[in-house]
């Protein structure tokens, strides 16, 4: 199947020199690549966190390629693109098969230029305990989750090497370092990409390669996944609290578009929180998550019917946006996440006030 591009495209200016040209540094010690006039692609684009993270682009003035499969939602999202200051183009593919998403890559470079970034986001996922879930059902999880990060990544290597530069952005989860019940598939996926990453990543680096390749791992996040998911629970499934705005984790993943140099990128407090414990007492880790896991992912409400998008895209004829159902209980900041940027400048400043401290301390002695 060729993916098709849907005639929609708004503009908010001419490109702005390339890649390679737009680098500065940061007091982070990495390098900051200007995405004003650059070609970003992103998977997953018509909704929650990939929905943000267009809009985020458009902000910085990026030349916008948004992929998905849901005609309704492409399309307001690439009006989201040029209301926020960018341009965008909106090509439907299935991130599940690499012929049209190689397709339409070929596309966005014949139509917009060369892709500078791609950001992969697209995944699909089953609510329910292992042992319901079908055996097609978690093929078809796999092939969104896990095989559309490895089909995305693999076209935009294509594209970027004989160039030799450009970066890739992997949109992670907390989850794949920990998995939790209830959501065996994505884990699964989301540990999949992680190991898969690096292996990338350390090719890369071995090659001396300016292509870069990051991964962002996000907390609980309220987008319409929750709504749209297909679940087998017979209550309406719900992120583990705390929740962040899908905005937060867009700023951490546009944020790592600009400084792809580092390995890893950690959003939310619970993210780190979440990880640290899992490298530090991963079977109290298991004893916890058997207690409150299952209890923790489920609301009051009874569970909607007649919309799962695992097969076919639910947004198909309904725009969800970018939230989902929990705005009221959604952080739209994360500290952390602005800790985890400005790393090196806090920690000097925390050494030279402890220094000054010290020095204070023996002038009274």
């Amino acid at each position: 199947m060729t993916p098709q591009r849907t005639e929609l495209d708004t503009s908010a200016g001419e490109p702005a020199g390339s890649l390679a040209g737009a680098v500065a540094e940061t007091a982070e010690g990495l390098r900051t690549h200007d995405l004003r006039g650059k070609v970003v692609v992103v998977t997953g684009a018509s909704g929650g966190v990939g929905r943000a993270v267009v809009r985020e682009l458009g902000a910085k003035g990026a030349k916008v390629a948004l992929i998905a499969r849901g005609t309704t939602g492409l399309g307001a999202a690439a009006v989201d693109v040029g209301a926020a200051g960018g341009s965008g183009k909106v090509f439907e593919a299935d991130v599940a098969d690499y012929e049209q998403l190689r397709d339409a890559a070929e596309q966005i470079e014949a139509e917009m230029g060369p892709i500078d970034v791609w950001i992969n986001v697209a995944f699909s996922s089953v609510f329910a305990k292992f042992t319901d879930v079908t055996p097609e059902e978690y093929e078809r999880t796999t092939a969104v989750t896990y095989l559309g990060y490895v089909w995305g990544t693999r076209v935009a290597l294509d594209l970027m090497r004989p160039r030799g530069r450009g970066a890739i952005v992997q949109t992670g989860s907390a989850l794949s370092h920990r998995g939790i019940p209830l959501q065996s598939a994505y884990c699964g996926a989301k540990h999949a990409i992680k190991g898969f990453t690096e292996s990338v990543r350390t090719e890369l680096m071995a090659e001396n390669s300016d292509i870069k390749i990051t991964l962002v791992q996000l907390p609980a996040v309220n987008t319409p996944q929750f709504d749209w998911v297909l679940s087998k629970l017979r209550r309406h499934p719900q992120p583990v609290p705390p929740i962040y705005q899908p905005e937060v984790a867009a700023r951490g993943i546009v944020y790592a578009a600009e400084h792809p140099e580092r390995k890893e990128y950690w959003v939310g407090i619970t993210t780190a929180a979440t990880i640290m414990a899992e490298r530090v007492a991963p079977a109290l880790v298991d004893r916890y998550l058997a207690r409150t896991g299952m209890k923790s992912q489920v609301t009051d409400e009874e569970q909607p019917s007649g919309v799962a998008n695992l097969w076919e895209p639910a947004d198909e004829d309904k725009d969800y946006g970018a939230h989902g159902s929990f705005d009221r209980r959604s952080h739209a900041r994360s500290p952390q996440l602005w800790l985890s940027q400005h790393r090196r400048p806090v920690l000097l400043g925390l050494a030279a006030g402890a220094a000054a401290a010290t020095a204070l301390l023996r002038r009274k002695r």
